[in-house]
């Protein structure tokens, strides 16, 4: 049931526009954005960003911006070590179409304009764009999300916020290296090879140019493994300070380009051949006497970081979310228009049953995701902010693993088709592992989950609080509430080695709480009973397409 012949409605012809930055490069005329988005918008920004979002859903859905984001995947980054005359830049050279879709990004504040324009829903107004844009070109997310999390790290330090925090807000965007730049693109590199996840373990030393401590200049020297957007403005990075500013592992933002407009000692060695995420590049770097300056207290490298980590993880969420809605709204359009077996593939009771439930997980994530953003508002009180610091580790570790799944069950109901990089599933395929990769992979998630808990036990009782606005409205999930409150009761309780154990058990069982407690408060009632009784019933299976007898799977696709 999933030929791969063309359907039998054409997709539109494609054609290219050439980027303007002071004008969309769409006309909105009618266009409508999906229920699911739509509804969780309203519900958490009253409304006020839907027209902008609007106007965001045209420019990503027009031929012209599906066309640059193919072609970001058909010239890979290529890393320029010297120039013509033998001089080194470490420059990475990107197809044109790559910064067009950056710049779009920018533009509409997929970055920062939830730190530009602080209100109730900024968060879920930036989130919903930054979705928007990811859905159809992933790889340019990374350096957005970096940008976009730097905020709350650099405001940490306040000299050094004030010369760089107004760039990162800038609506402009410019792909060359400068520094009489009024903009700027943010990334971020920890990890070295000895010590990966575990950054205490770094041994880039930076020893400081005068009396050195918060704001001061160092020079650094070291490596690191895994640097991502290369061609960014300056790095939020990890060292060893040493001398009498302070000693022990702290944070430092290092600029690409320093005042005087000389480049810094930034040697890019390679770039890393990555499964996907091909449009961006990844690299490998070395630092040699570079210079950098510190942000937070020495010692503090973690805690000062934590704040960028902690946003790039929602956006990992985010990210899988958007991965999501493109794996549904590829399979669901495939499946209307190709015909087989005397029907329409959407018709066949097969086909539609899988494409029903890749809708569930679709909507569930997009729910949590936009949730999660509006509890990272500026007007969130301690409740709030207690519920996000474990929601969000817990919808980072399940939403992020869930993606692959989808997308190759999405990438099946095109048939051959979907297997071929002629079709966007393929790329969706290779991409969506990443997010459960970047910024904590399962296991690391996991713990930080069992961490937040024990450090912080309000944050088990605000979880606890979100889940429970559903009870008694479907009673397999009252039975599910039911036995989580055991299994974290007796967690809590348990030594270390146990509890990493049962680590993963518990943040899935966590999850699925959040998620059909979400979708029972705020999607109709067909959604939210098929979710829960497919993923928490006792008839549960392990494949898409699963679903109990008697669910309205017309009207579970009828919102994508």
């Amino acid at each position: 049931m999933t030929q791969s012949a063309t359907p039998t409605k054409p997709q539109p012809h494609l054609t290219h526009t050439v980027f303007n930055q002071s004008a969309p490069r769409v006309d909105v005329n009618e266009f409508d954005l999906d229920t699911v988005l739509v509804e969780a918008v309203r519900r958490h920004d009253g409304g006020w960003g839907e027209d902008e979002l609007r106007e965001i859903g045209a420019l990503v859905g027009s031929a012209s911006f599906k066309h640059d984001a193919a072609l970001t995947h058909t010239r890979l980054p290529e890393l320029k070590t010297f120039d013509r005359w033998g001089h080194r830049i470490d420059e990475v050279e990107y197809h044109p179409a790559y910064h067009r879709i950056i710049g779009d990004a920018v533009r509409y504040g997929a970055h920062t304009r939830c730190w530009e324009d602080p209100q109730p829903g900024s968060h879920v107004v930036r989130a919903a764009a930054f979705m928007l844009f990811g859905e159809i070109e992933p790889g340019h997310a990374c350096p957005v999300s970096m940008t976009h999390a730097v905020i709350p790290s650099l405001e940490l330090q306040p000299d050094v916020a004030a010369n760089w925090v107004p760039k990162a807000l800038s609506r402009e965007y410019s792909g060359d290296l400068g520094a009489d730049k009024t903009s700027a693109i943010f990334g971020m590199s920890m990890t070295e090879k000895q010590g990966g996840s575990d950054v205490r373990a770094n041994t880039t030393v930076a020893r400081p140019v005068g009396r050195g401590g918060p704001g001061g200049e160092y020079l650094l020297t070291g490596h690191k493994w895994f640097c991502s957007a290369p061609m960014s403005d300056a790095f939020l990075v990890l060292a060893q300070a040493e001398g009498p500013g302070g000693e022990g592992l702290s944070c430092f933002l290092l600029p690409r380009v320093l005042p005087d407009g000389t480049r810094n000692v930034f040697r890019i060695q390679r770039l890393k051949n990555k499964l996907g995420n091909k449009s961006n590049a990844s690299s490998e770097i070395e630092l040699d006497g570079t210079v950098a300056l510190m942000v937070g207290e020495p010692g503090r490298g973690v805690r000062t970081i934590i704040e960028m980590v902690a946003q790039t993880r929602l956006d990992c969420v985010l990210g899988s979310a958007a991965g999501m809605r493109q794996s549904v709204a590829e399979a669901v359009w495939h499946a209307r228009h190709r015909a087989a077996f005397g029907a329409t593939l959407a018709d066949q009771p097969a086909m539609k049953a899988v494409l029903a439930d890749l809708a569930l997980e679709s909507e569930a994530a997009t729910v949590a995701a936009i949730r999660l953003a509006r509890a990272h508002d500026e007007d969130a009180d301690e409740h709030e902010r207690a519920f996000r610091r474990l929601a969000t580790a817990v919808a980072k570790y399940w939403i992020c693993k869930r993606g692959p799944h989808h997308s190759y069950e999405a990438l099946e109901c095109l048939g051959g088709n979907g297997y071929t990089e002629d079709f966007p599933l393929a790329m969706r395929y290779r991409e969506q592992p990443v997010m459960a990769v970047w910024e904590g992979s399962g296991n690391v998630i996991a713990l930080d989950v069992l961490r937040a808990m024990t450090r912080e036990p309000e944050s088990i009782a605000a979880f606890d609080h979100e889940v429970h606005l559903a009870r008694g409205a479907n009673r397999t999930l009252d039975t599910h509430l039911d036995r989580l409150r055991v299994h974290l009761g007796e967690l809590v309780r348990l030594d270390p080695a146990s509890a990493q154990r049962r680590a993963r058990s518990i943040v899935e069982a966590m999850a699925l709480a959040l998620e059909a407690s979400l979708l029972v408060r705020f999607s109709p009632a067909e959604v939210s009973d098929a979710f829960i009784a497919a993923r928490l019933g006792d008839d549960r299976a392990f494949e898409y397409g699963a679903l109990p007898d008697g669910a309205d799977l017309q009207a579970i696709l009828a919102r994508h």
